[in-house]
């Protein structure tokens, strides 16, 4: 029953996209044989306008202020996240602080967030389900406030991980959320920058905890860091729910008035609620009480392809080092020999780099293809990665500083083309998922993902101990080039496309990407 549910919402939407599709140009395999009649003065590039009319940048900037809102959020958001690199050099070593760290309660101070932050994640699917998008963003700020006060106060290593358990509950409440909320609120020529601009605030973040930590005492660094959340719920607390989620909730008024203000534009906003709502009830329409169940909406092709490329691909990446590098930048740094510069000043470069990095990918997002801007990322990484494992294997100890100046180049390729790597679950998570359990299993994929990077941060000390710095960067650069596969064969491309669409494309049979275009462009061929 199931799969015939699917297989007539599919047809059906198929008979209703024939007319649509050939106005809307949203096909997920690029522009239809209609002809348009668009002026070529109002494109700068594929999925990128210039914006006359008043009404249509006054939602542009609606929009791009409800963005900042939730990015004052995600930056610190941030913080928590690198602050082990701050907290770690601080309480080791020769240090009078009565809570000096051992190697094991270093270990555990690092990856204990990442513990905790799948908790987080798995309450944020029906917590965002239930309350709404927004309600969840500012549910999430509490703890954040919490952990961080705790950790300012602690007297005890038992405190401090208890302040960082709170800090990761809290992140992974506010992950999913994020991209959800984002891809919700933003129409589709935007929505790849806007999707891509939370990692610019978490480099941001990361980048202001590094630099506070190079300046302060941990526990000041830990006081600073209420400062944002404080902002933040300030800032969220005057923005819309996302219009989606009103919708199937029945809360039509309030969808309406979201849409017109998002989209600065009343006649605009009421064809989006039309589309919107047309879809909601199609699907209602269609659905039975055992195709209700979230077992079985998990078998739906629409939902069971994403999942599957969005969790195979969150693996390769938290194996690729990304956040590895983050936690532990400064002892991985201290590899690299030099006094030029102090391990904790090198570690502020990095995610000065971070962030130059991020916004780069932010703004390419824009202009080029999904597939080739991850591809290249992936090739980059793993490339770096490879080249670092070599120089460290070659020559374990005493490098000159030619070496080193070659490692410092390498380290910033693998940073800056990682970066591609750490902003694209979020694009997958916002874009490929069906709108209908979006909410609920995006915050089971960030369980999933922050459970993975808890056991290698977890076991890092001991993997760098028994593989060697060359052995670690042989392992991101290998899992690197596995993830340019698995992106070449099945990630679709999505720059422009309507989340229906995108949803529609899954519904289909071939899996791989390659062999679905080729498919359509035969049957071009054939209709020319």
């Amino acid at each position: 029953m199931n799969n015939e549910n699917e297989l007539m919402l599919n047809s059906h939407e198929k008979k209703s996209r024939e007319i649509t599709l050939l106005k809307s140009n949203q096909s997920i395999f690029g522009p239809d044989k209609a002809i348009k009649i668009v002026s070529s003065k109002s494109q700068l590039s594929d999925g990128a306008r210039i914006y006359k009319s008043p009404n249509e940048r006054r939602g542009v900037i609606h929009q791009l202020l409800v963005t900042g809102a939730v990015l004052i959020l995600t930056a610190a958001c941030g913080m928590p996240i690198g602050y082990s690199a701050v907290l770690l050099p601080q309480l080791s070593g020769n240090t009078t602080d009565p809570l000096r760290l051992d190697v094991t309660m270093g270990s555990w101070i690092a990856s204990i967030h990442s513990a905790a932050t799948p908790v987080g994640s798995f309450a944020s699917g029906p917590i965002m389900d239930i309350l709404g998008r927004k309600t969840a963003l500012l549910i999430s700020i509490l703890p954040l406030v919490g952990g961080w006060t705790c950790i300012a106060l602690a007297q005890s290593h038992l405190l401090l991980l208890i302040g960082r358990v709170v800090c990761g509950v809290a992140v992974g409440l506010i992950s999913a959320p994020v991209q959800v909320y984002i891809a919700e609120i933003a129409e589709p020529r935007l929505r790849g920058v806007l999707i891509g601009a939370p990692f610019v605030a978490y480099s941001v973040g990361i980048l202001f905890i590094y630099g506070l930590g190079a300046a302060l005492h941990w526990r000041a660094v830990a006081w600073c860091a209420i400062i944002l959340p404080t902002i933040s719920f300030l800032a969220v607390i005057f923005a819309p729910e996302t219009p989606t989620w009103l919708i199937r909730h029945n809360l039509t008024a309030k969808a309406s008035a979201a849409l017109s203000f998002l989209r600065g534009d009343d006649e605009k906003g009421k064809r989006e609620l039309q589309q919107l709502t047309m879809r909601y009830e199609r699907e209602k329409a269609l659905m039975t009480a055992s195709s209700e169940r979230f077992v079985n909406i998990l078998k739906r092709k629409s939902v069971m392809k994403p999942l599957i490329i969005i969790n195979t691909f969150n693996m390769i990446q938290v194996i690729s080092g990304v956040y590895l590098v983050i936690f532990y930048a400064v002892d991985i740094i201290k590899e690299f020999g030099g006094d030029t510069l102090t391990p904790t000043m090198a570690a502020v470069f990095t995610a000065v780099v971070r962030l130059i990095s991020t916004i780069i990918y932010c703004f390419l997002l824009m202009y080029t293809s999904r597939r080739m801007m991850s591809i290249l990322s992936g090739l980059g990484t793993g490339i770096a990665a490879t080249s670092l494992a070599i120089i460290f294997y070659v020559h374990p100890e005493n490098m000159g500083g030619g070496l080193r100046v070659l490692c410092a180049v390498f380290l910033v390729i693998y940073i800056g083309c990682s970066t591609g790597y750490m902003v694209l679950p979020g694009i997958m998570v916002g874009e490929l998922l069906p709108a209908r359990i979006r909410g609920q299993v995006a915050g089971y994929i960030f369980c999933l993902f922050n459970l993975g990077l808890f056991i290698l941060a977890k076991g890092y000390p001991y993997v760098k101990d028994d593989m060697k710095t060359s052995g670690l960067f042989l392992m991101f650069g290998v899992s690197s080039l596995v993830g340019v596969i698995l992106l070449y064969i099945v990630f679709p491309e999505t720059k422009g496309k309507t989340l229906g669409a995108i949803e529609d494309y899954f519904m289909e049979n071939p899996w791989m990407w390659s062999r679905r275009k080729s498919a359509v462009n035969r049957r071009d061929m054939t209709r020319s």
